[in-house]
């Protein structure tokens, strides 16, 4: 039976808020604080009253204070800013758990011997390894340009008979050492077998001499020799990086790469009572499931499993429509060459097959969420969804590209012609080395100035939703304004007219974020019939210097109307 189109957010939505309630729980009135509710019609409040898991009031606490029971629980915040909960529209939170579980380095390293010190240390106390190979994690990209060094190093001594795979702090790329890669199969035999097209996702030598590093399929090649966690440390992980999200004030996210493993994580917390979050689950579909022909089966059989798991939907479907940008991956899709190779990048799926795609999964009530980093991959995968709405009309589902890398400045309108989100990463909008020495000497110069056209966007009224793509870089949403709002970095600042406004900001990861959820009905701003998803911070940071906002603390964060976390000290 076809669902009517109004319905179908609502129904998305739903099951994620399932038993999330407080059974007869105390009510609540939280007072004398500064409230920025999200909503746009009355975005400021003084207090908020709670019923079980609702928001039943906001205004004043002369006015809605006989909306709860004579006996609710008051709470004086003391003047303090009290938030929705924060949203995340696209990261990664049981996988970054693994990172934390796991030998990782800091994001400042520039260096091989401070990889080859922590991996040492991870070696020697037998921890960070999958079966009897050695993970790091989190390894800066200008690392990659050092394959001489991590060669000699990660092949003798300690590491001359232990498989080691390092993992790029961007997803897509990675090393392993002689031993995983011969184990892989990633050898100058195999290297000489593959067409030219093939072989780029390699990094060899002239004469293809494997030098260890890998990107997308050539990274996917090299992990399948790396052993999964089993699914008592998948919990493990999942639960930090669920405590993590809580400590950051976030309670909701998109899981932008869900497998079958994670999934099975999330319920697995979900059966323990540990989930206590709203989080939207995404199934990659490739570009072989449309040559299959089913595209969207696993994705629906998915849906139906997990369908009544409460704090947890599946709501769509993830696309990646190219790879990176930065040298030496060179695998996004840019409309001209890179400077130095004459290649253009990688368009993942061609027009046709997302079109394909992206029109069934409209059809079946399925929201396509897609990476897309270089220009060109922006501009197809703007064209699919104009091909799914001239097909099916506006089914009013919250399509959303992620990353936006770059953008040209003909497609900029068309998001909001065609209704589609920017979930942008604004935490790299920083000038640095990795937006500025991997990116500017590689990439076309009239291309170069559009990197995170975030303002742009916000101008030719595109909704953003603000996300962080955790693991990849922090979670932290008030470091990540702090640089949409500044864009500084060690190198200057990166296209400052692109600068984003803060309470623009404080929209996108609050009820534009929840939009890209599909649960905008039910979280992402303080208002009557809501849930009672709220974040308290330590300072007004609508007021503050941005140097203040970046150190922004939370105090508390509550979900259902139930505080999830409070720090030390904080009287909730």
């Amino acid at each position: 039976m076809t669902v009517a189109k109004p319905l179908q957010r609502l129904l998305i939505g739903a099951a994620c808020l399932l038993s999330l309630s407080n059974t007869q729980a105390q009510d609540q009135l939280l007072v004398n604080a500064r409230v920025f509710t999200g909503d746009r019609l009355h975005p400021y409040a003084q207090a908020v009253a709670i019923h079980d898991d609702k928001i039943v009031a906001v205004g004043n606490q002369a006015d809605i204070a006989a909306r709860v029971a004579t006996d609710a629980k008051v709470v004086d915040l003391q003047g303090r800013t009290l938030l929705p909960g924060l949203i995340d529209s696209h990261e990664h939170v049981v996988y970054g758990g693994t990172g934390l579980l796991s030998a990782s380095v800091e994001p400042t390293i520039t260096k091989v011997d401070q990889v080859v010190k922590v991996a040492l240390k991870a070696l020697q106390e037998g921890k960070s390894m999958r079966g009897d190979v050695l993970a790091v994690t989190n390894i800066p990209l200008g690392i990659w340009s050092q394959q001489s060094q991590l060669n000699a190093r990660f092949n003798s001594g300690p590491f001359a008979k232990v498989p080691v795979v390092l993992h790029g702090m961007d997803g897509h790329t990675g090393w392993g050492n002689r031993v995983l890669r011969e184990r892989a199969g990633i050898t100058q035999a195999f290297l000489r077998g593959l067409t030219e097209s093939q072989r780029k996702y390699y990094g060899s030598s002239k004469d293809l001499v494997p030098n260890g590093f890998t990107v997308d399929a050539g990274w996917d090649t090299l992990q399948s020799k790396v052993p999964l966690p089993d699914a008592a440390f998948m919990l493990e992980a999942g639960r930090a990086g669920v405590n993590l999200m809580h400590e950051l004030g976030i309670t909701s996210w998109l899981d932008a790469l869900a497998s079958p493993e994670i999934l099975a994580t999330y319920k697995a917390l979900s059966d323990r009572n540990e989930l206590k979050s709203h989080v939207a689950a995404f199934v990659q579909v490739k570009a072989e499931d449309v040559e299959r022909g089913d595209p969207l089966a696993q994705v629906q059989a998915l849906r139906q499993q997990y369908a009544n798991v409460p704090g947890l939907t599946v709501p769509g479907i993830k696309i990646f429509m190219d790879g990176v940008v930065e040298y030496p991956s060179h695998s996004a899709a840019m409309s001209e060459p890179y400077k130095k190779t004459g290649t253009m990048g990688d368009l993942l799926f061609s027009p046709e097959q997302f079109a394909q795609v992206a029109t069934q999964a409209d059809k079946a009530g399925l929201v396509v969420h897609v990476h897309a980093i270089g220009d060109r991959a922006v501009h197809e995968t703007l064209n699919g969804f104009a091909a799914v709405r001239q097909a099916n009309g506006n089914s009013g589902l919250p399509d959303t590209i992620t990353h936006l890398q770059f953008v040209k400045p003909t497609d900029i309108p068309r998001f909001k012609s065609l209704g589609v989100i920017a979930s942008m990463q604004l935490f790299w909008a920083e000038a640095g080395p990795d937006t500025i020495d991997l990116i500017e000497p590689y990439v076309d110069p009239a291309i170069f100035p559009w990197q995170y056209p975030a303002r742009s966007l916000l101008n030719a009224g595109a909704l953003i939703a603000g996300a962080s793509d955790w693991s990849v870089s922090t979670p932290n949403v008030f470091e990540a304004i702090y640089q949409a709002e500044t864009r500084k970095g060690p190198k200057g600042v990166l296209n400052a007219g692109e600068d984003m406004p803060r309470e623009t900001m404080l929209y996108a990861y609050t009820i534009n974020a929840a939009q890209a959820l599909s649960q905008q009905e039910h979280i992402g701003s303080i208002e009557p019939g809501k849930q009672a998803d709220l974040t308290l911070v330590d300072r007004d940071v609508l007021t503050v210097n941005p140097e203040q906002l970046k150190a922004t603390k939370v105090l508390g964060t509550m979900v259902g109307g139930e505080w999830v976390y409070r720090a030390e000290g904080a009287k909730l």
